[in-house]
């Protein structure tokens, strides 16, 4: 079974935090907190770590991943953002949403898909953002539950399914409804995935 840490969801302990960033920056895989679902990531920038995490979470190579980012600037570095996906994006992150944005060179190949383009999260989540800001770099991010499956709402049951991770953020139970899935790419706003948050904000062009 993985390790299990207690931390505060609103003011997440600054050393509980180090230990998680420590863990990222070893090349291991960790459970956390979201404001939708707990997930399941890594560094976005070791191969070694990001080809572990689809085996914990058993998916094939070509299922696309999210990026946590902690704030709109980071955002910047690893998707190409026009002045009305900007407009976009601010009025709805942080937040439930997952945005689909042309990737830029930054993006490593071994996550891109063969549209090039990635899909940017930036949560409503003391902890994860806590930890992004601390990393100086965005988690790659999958959902903490089975294929096709509903996410896992308790921390020690995440653990149970997944004893190769290093450890597991407890901040009580999480939710069961992932993201709303956004794609803003060719200039249009298209729902791809309903799920938290409200999916209508974005119908009829979303600006």
């Amino acid at each position: 079974m993985a390790s299990l840490l207690e931390i505060d969801p609103v003011h997440p302990e600054p050393r509980k935090v180090q230990r998680a960033v420590a863990a990222l920056e070893a090349g291991e895989v960790i459970a956390y907190p979201t404001d939708t679902v707990y997930g399941l990531g890594c560094d976005l920038f070791n191969k070694r770590a990001i080809e572990r995490l689809y085996q914990i979470k058993g998916m094939s190579s070509g299922k696309p991943l999210a990026f946590i980012c902690h704030d709109l600037a980071d955002i910047a570095r690893y998707a190409l953002v026009d002045n009305q996906q900007y407009r976009l994006l601010k009025r709805h992150l942080p937040g439930p949403y997952t945005f689909i944005l042309e990737a830029t060179r930054e993006v490593p190949k071994l996550v891109l898909m063969k549209r090039k383009q990635v899909g940017i999260r930036v949560p409503n989540h003391a902890v994860i953002v806590a930890i992004t800001q601390a990393l100086g770099r965005p988690v790659i991010s999958t959902t903490a539950g089975p294929q096709g499956g509903e996410a896992y709402v308790d921390p020690f049951e995440i653990a149970d399914a997944y004893p190769q991770l290093s450890l597991v953020l407890d901040a009580g139970a999480g939710g069961v409804m992932p993201t709303t899935i956004v794609d803003i790419t060719g200039g249009q706003v298209v729902v791809t995935r309903e799920g938290a948050g409200d999916p209508d904000l974005f119908r009829g062009g979303g600006d």
